[in-house]
């Protein structure tokens, strides 16, 4: 005989999640800052006349594929930060800078796997 009724079934165990997230992967690690920090001096990298006191991506975080590393930053002031988020040349100027860091990376990975 068949029997009807309720026969409750558990639910799935929740996914583990292997990516990163957007924020995880634009978040800025102490060890990065640091790093960052002593690359600066506390002077702002564009000027080099007022304290730094901001952190600009060069790549969005939008558009980074890894977890933020010190080349993807620079230490500036807020005045220089404005200027390179907000005016088409400082727009402009950031593409390039994030371009030749990103150049200049994969030659010290290239030579690193030659060696």
């Amino acid at each position: 005989m068949i029997q009807y009724g309720f026969h409750p079934t558990p639910k799935p165990a929740k996914s583990k999640r292997v990516k990163l997230t957007q924020k995880q992967k634009g978040d800025i690690s102490q060890q990065v800052d640091k790093q960052l920090k002593a690359r600066s001096h506390g002077l702002c990298e564009l000027c080099d006349n007022a304290l730094a006191t901001e952190r600009a991506h060069l790549i969005g975080r939008k558009h980074i594929n890894h977890k933020t590393r010190v080349t993807d930053l620079l230490h500036l002031c807020t005045t220089c930060h404005d200027w390179l988020d907000e005016t088409p040349e400082g727009i402009r100027a950031r593409k390039c800078m994030a371009m030749l860091a990103n150049t200049n990376e994969r030659g010290n990975q290239n030579e690193e796997n030659r060696t």
